[in-house]
């Protein structure tokens, strides 16, 4: 793994256990330390190739009691081939525009987070933000930052994507999308443009965050591969079965 070194000593810290949003009966704790000063992108590039990963200025790992199910997952970009179903995604979606814009909230994307909230997370923590807690999740970055917004041709907006950039890649790290639009597997085509973004930056690697087998709405990321996955020896390949989710 590479190192980088930073200037200052870092501390992290333990969160108190909460009920696990992915798996009932579970609690979940992480690691977190934050991401500020003049070396916040040499740690955020170190941590993200150790599995971490960003929430506003804040980097984080799961340290749950007894459980490994998260599991931090990123694409090779380079050895990737859509499958039949990813291409006819591509066709359906073909007269969206993506537009690379600063990480500034607007109330048209809050609109339609709240209704991908409603839709698909209803009674989560997400589904309870206001404009000013998503104004502060997408503008809170101390590292480079950046929307991507998908629009139809009359100029709607239907998908938005907060990533950051990495020395190795991008880092997708939230995604949003029109519910009535099931029929276009938006969260699957944001993830493909996303990917074709790394190849023309020439970067290797498109991180995902964390990948749960008891989790059906993670189960699309298993799709995109090679998917390589973060433990004890670092990077590796996965071998998974792949099967139909919620994107």
């Amino acid at each position: 793994m590479d190192h980088f070194p930073l200037k200052r000593p870092h501390f992290f810290f333990t969160t108190a256990p909460l009920p696990c949003p992915y798996i009932p009966g579970r609690l979940e704790r992480k690691i977190v330390t934050e991401l500020n000063g003049g070396d916040a992108d040499s740690l955020h590039e170190a941590l993200s190739r150790a599995g971490f990963r960003r929430s506003h200025s804040i980097a984080y790992t799961p340290a749950c009691p007894g459980c490994s199910a998260c599991i931090p997952v990123r694409i090779l970009v380079g050895g990737f081939s859509p499958d039949k179903t990813m291409r006819r995604i591509g066709r359906v979606n073909s007269e969206l525009t993506a537009a690379r814009v600063p990480a500034k909230a607007t109330a048209e994307q809050f609109r339609l987070f709240s209704r991908y909230q409603e839709s698909r997370h209803v009674g989560g923590d997400m589904a309870l933000m206001g404009f000013y807690d998503y104004r502060s999740m997408v503008e809170d970055s101390p590292v480079e930052t950046f929307l991507i917004e998908f629009r139809q041709p009359d100029g709607i907006l239907v998908a938005a994507c907060l990533a950051d950039r990495i020395g190795d890649g991008l880092s997708a790290v939230y995604s949003f999308f029109e519910p009535d639009l099931a029929r276009n597997s938006l969260g699957t085509y944001v993830v493909l443009w996303l990917i074709r973004e790394c190849r023309l930056l020439g970067l290797p690697h498109l991180y995902l965050g964390y990948w749960i087998a008891e989790s059906r709405k993670m189960s699309y990321k298993a799709r995109f591969k090679p998917l390589e996955a973060f433990g004890p020896e670092g990077w590796r390949v996965m071998e998974l079965e792949t099967e139909a989710g919620p994107e």
